[in-house]
């Protein structure tokens, strides 16, 4: 009959203590008692203890010191006999060593009785709420109990009784197990959710290695208590009950890790015992000669005694030792080679986990081919903690000089593998190999060729941060890290900046070399980020960067190529952003978002240092590069991410010179990514909160007011009237200026200078109307769709009466028409713009009006005529799904991968536009009807 659960537990050790003292002959026993048994005897003897204790209190004063010491151990053994094994995993390690030590002297005493006990712990560590029952085998060569063990080691289900049951032999016993048939989807403790799991198994390995160390001097050695603590194990942990497989395999894992800490300790004493005996030897020769000359010596026999007693001690430490490998080996064979392949991935985590550590703490055995073997095929597991484990356990052996020369075979076998690795699915994994790849690039000299490397080296390039910093660092270490070189050494006449300046240079040279023959990305701030945590101080270095920028190529080997520049333009530009912003990019994980106050400062340092120094030196190099546009667009880049409240600002000589070479490169180029470096510049240094802005304000003003006042002499000219008549020079002129306006306008408000009406008049008033030419067209569509989202952004500033608020739809009404016109234009840039100008115009508007508070001015309602709507509609399914008039557009301008993935981008904008008119209410739902139709069409196709 199954007991309570409760009564399960209590019942441990005192019944199997009481029936083995009363009959250790008979031929069964059970090991579960009665609750009411249990706690009565217990009881007793705690009532007996608490007297005699009480006792001893009273007369502690006039005892001795060593009466005093005996009475306390006395009162340790007492709480340690009132408690089962299992409840000692509760009391922590103190207290274990107590219980374990009563548990030993209880052994030595009767180890059948203090056996049954640790099995029943086994039994109830597995969750067990059933019934252990031990039938005494006498002796193996009884050929009847043989044979009824051989028939009876089964593990079984009774349907009937709703039992099932395992036999097994834990000789000298045949135990039986008995446990509800519901026990299967138990939650046994190490399984348990939360932190009770992890403590769990913690205390359970603790628990093992203090048994271990409490027996490692006489116990483990009787060839008795090994040799039934290994039989159950093997048999519980090749159960079809996960909760005994699991457990036990635990057990004994930590079982063989502990003896292996005392072939250890036993080996350490060989070995000094060994360095002993080499010296009396020595002595003992000296004496054989002075005895050839007939000297006197008194302690020839004493010497030679030692050497005895010495070889006597040695020999059974190694007697041990060997006694401590066969159990080591008998345990691995029992249970490693069954269990590292279990269908339950924390059993092969455990296995293999243990593995790793055997091979560290005892090479001598357990390094070689043999074993290493299971570490190569578990490294395949489908499950990624095993393969982790696998990569933690190498990283431990690599990280140990020592047994490097045993890997040599293993690491040719194994590189292959560890190459693929660091493109596991699971970036632990990855990022952990990655890590291993890099300890033995330190470690292992030529292990990994050059073919090896270069798939390793374009991780820098990944998406997970940490993966990418540790493959910066393998860079590091294979390329950027070379010496000094031996020539400057023996120059006396080369200074110390010197010297630091061609080292810079050719670490410089060699990370320029490696980002041109990486043709698989082109993405700057990427290495930059990756490098940054081993090598930020060469890529903080601006100093000596710029002054390569600003030599004067004497000498060949020290001169940058026109590709070179530009890319060290970049590099700077990005390692400014990173010591300004930190390591957040846009599509790599896993960086850290919070900084401390610690890493703040650092960055407020190097904000401060970079500010201080390119104020000085950026206008000298946009004068050197004045004739490049990248270049110059790279750095005029760099002020946005000056110090806002920076000191420097205050030197109006330093910040005037820089921002009259900015305007001085505009009046130059007019390409759009020179421009748009120079809109988000002014941005940055124009702020309310910045201390540039009292400088940079009216610089911006200027340079906008010139560009203005620029355009209406060129209107004047080409004429305001139903023909546009301006000649190619005009034309281009008009179109640069147009394109510098609404570059600016794109981040600046510029609703002072009345732009809206100046630009409308070139706005077609007929489809058939001969307008301005179509680039000149999209830069004033552009520049007005500006112009009224700059007015809806500052509604609340604005709009103070009604008048204003219609003259805002007004507004909104002549850029909507135009943009409705347009939408029939003969070029398609012309037609995008203005659709994509509309659609933003149209979003913005209904927003502002569900944010507006209705006490307060706001903007008035605007709704699209139906005809505008159907344009819209009509545009979209032209140009985005597959259609006759599009399709054949498309197929026109596949000729490459980029100009397709070009194409693709445009319509996903086009169709989110529209889309978002939906979502903001500005058209129906029902206009959604056809995108969808088409939307199936085309997904099916």
């Amino acid at each position: 009959m199954i007991p309570d659960p409760a009564s399960a537990a209590a019942s441990g050790p005192s019944k199997l203590n009481k029936s083995s003292n009363q009959d250790k002959t008979n031929a069964s026993g059970a090991v579960n008692n009665s609750e009411d048994e249990s706690g009565n005897e217990n009881r007793h003897k705690r009532g007996r203890r608490r007297k005699r204790t009480h006792k001893e209190v009273e007369n502690v004063t006039s005892k001795k010191a060593k009466r005093r010491r005996c009475s306390i151990r006395h009162r340790k053994r007492a709480h340690a006999e009132a408690v089962t094994l299992f409840d000692v995993i509760t009391m922590g390690p103190s207290a274990m060593r107590v219980v374990i030590d009563g548990w030993a002297e209880a052994y030595a005493a009767d180890r059948d009785a203090s056996l049954l006990d640790l099995i029943n712990f086994f039994i109830q560590c597995c969750g067990c709420k059933g019934v252990v029952t031990a039938e005494m085998c006498q002796t193996r060569s009884d050929s009847e109990a043989m044979d009824k063990m051989v028939d009876e080691l089964v593990e079984d289900l009774d349907e009937i009784a709703g039992l099932q049951y395992k036999k097994f032999l834990a000789f000298p016993w045949i135990l039986t197990v008995t446990w509800p048939t519901d026990a299967d989807s138990m939650e046994y403790p190490l399984i348990q959710p939360g932190p009770y799991g992890r403590w769990f198994h913690s205390e359970l390995c603790e628990f093992m290695s203090v048994l271990v160390c409490q027996c490692q001097h006489s116990l483990i050695f009787d060839s008795y208590l090994i040799n039934t603590l290994v039989s159950l194990l093997s048999e519980l942990s090749d159960s079809h009950l996960r909760a005994f497989r699991h457990t036990c395999t635990l057990a004994a894992v930590k079982l063989l890790s502990s003896l292996m800490d005392v072939a250890v300790n036993l080996s350490i004493g060989v070995e000094k015992s060994q360095k002993l005996q080499r010296p009396s030897r020595q002595v003992e020769r000296a004496q054989q000669k002075l005895k050839e000359v007939r000297v006197k010596v008194f302690s020839s026999r004493q010497h030679t005694n030692n050497i005895q007693n010495i070889c006597s001690f040695v020999f059974k430490l190694q007697q041990k030792i060997a006694d401590i490998e066969s159990m080591m080996d008998v345990i691995f064979k029992a249970v490693f080679l069954k269990r590292y392949r279990d269908v339950l991935p924390e059993i092969r985590s455990i296995c293999v986990q243990e593995l790793g550590l055997w091979m560290r703490l005892y090479s001598s055995a357990f390094l070689n081919d043999t074993y290493l073997k299971y570490i190569d095929w578990m490294s395949y597991d489908k499950i990624p903690d095993v393969r982790l484990k696998c990569v933690l356990g190498l990283q431990s052996l690599y990280g140990d000089p020592a047994v490097l020369p045993q890997l040599d075979l293993f690491t040719s076998r194994f590189k292959d593998r560890m190459i693929s690795m660091t493109l596991d699915k699971d970036n632990e994994v990855a990022l952990q190999t990655m890590k291993l790849v890099l300890l033995i690039s330190k470690t292992c000299e030529d292990v990994f060729t050059a073919d090896d490397y270069e798939p390793l080296l374009q991780l820098v390039y990944s998406s997970q941060r940490p993966l990418a910093a540790t493959a910066g660092e393998l860079l590091f270490f294979r390329i950027l890290s070379t010496d000094d070189d031996p020539a400057a050494h023996n120059q006396d006449e080369i200074s110390q900046g010197e010297a630091h300046k061609q080292q810079t240079f050719r670490r410089l040279k060699a990370l320029l070399e490696f980002y041109q023959n990486s043709k698989l990305h082109n993405h700057v701030v990427y290495l930059v980020d990756s490098l940054w945590d081993c090598s930020g101080g060469l890529l903080k270095d601006w100093p000596t960067i710029t002054s390569l920028l600003l030599q004067d190529v004497q000498n060949p080997l020290l001169g940058l190529t026109v590709e070179e520049e530009e890319v060290l333009v970049e590099i700077m530009l990005a390692s400014v952003r990173q010591a300004s912003e930190g390591p957040v990019l846009a599509g790599r994980n896993g960086a850290k978002k919070m900084l401390s106050s610690r890493e703040k400062k650092v960055q407020v340092d190097n904000c401060a240092k970079f500010t201080q120094h390119f104020l000085m030196v950026l206008p000298r190099l946009l004068v050197k590069f004045s004739g490049r546009w990248d270049i110059v667009a790279s750095l005029m880049r760099i002020p946005q991410y000056f110090l806002p409240e920076s000191p420097e600002a205050h030197n109006t000589q330093l910040v005037c010179r820089l921002l009259a070479e900015i305007r001085a490169v505009l009046e130059v180029h007019s390409d759009g990514a020179v421009l748009e470096a120079a809109s988000r510049t002014f941005l940055s240094l124009c702020g309310e909160e910045t201390t540039w802005g009292s400088v940079a304000r009216p610089v911006r003003d200027s340079l906008v007011q010139d560009w203005v006042d620029h355009l209406k002499d060129l209107l004047t000219e080409s004429g305001m009237g139903f023909i546009f008549s301006a000649d190619e020079e005009q034309t281009g002129d008009l179109f640069i200026t147009l394109k510098k306006v609404s570059a600016f306008h794109n981040c600046h408000d510029l609703s002072s200078w009345n732009l809206l009406d100046l630009l409308s008049p070139l706005l077609p008033v007929e489809c058939s109307q001969e307008g301005p030419p179509p680039q000149v067209l999209k830069e004033v569509l552009q520049c007005l769709c500006y112009c009224v989202l700059w007015s809806l952004s500052t509604s609340s500033e604005i709009l103070t009466s009604r008048d204003k608020a219609v003259s805002q739809r007004l507004q909104l009404r002549v850029l909507s028409e135009a943009s409705h016109r347009c939408l029939s234009h003969p070029d398609h840039s012309v037609r995008q713009q203005a659709f994509l100008g509309v659609c933003d115009v149209l979003t913005a508007h209904s927003y502002q009006e569900q944010v507006w508070h209705p006490a307060s001015w706001g903007p008035l309602p605007y709704t699209p005529t139906p005809k505008l709507q159907m344009a819209l509609l009509n545009f979209v399914c032209k140009n985005v799904f597959v259609g006759p008039d599009c399709d054949h557009e498309r197929k026109a301008c596949r000729h490459s991968e980029e100009e397709t993935m070009e194409d693709l981008h445009r319509r996903r904008v086009i169709l989110a536009a529209y889309c978002k008119l939906i979502l903001h209410g500005v058209l129906e739902m029902s206009m959604a009807a056809d995108i969808f139709t088409f939307y199936v069409k085309s997904g099916s196709k």
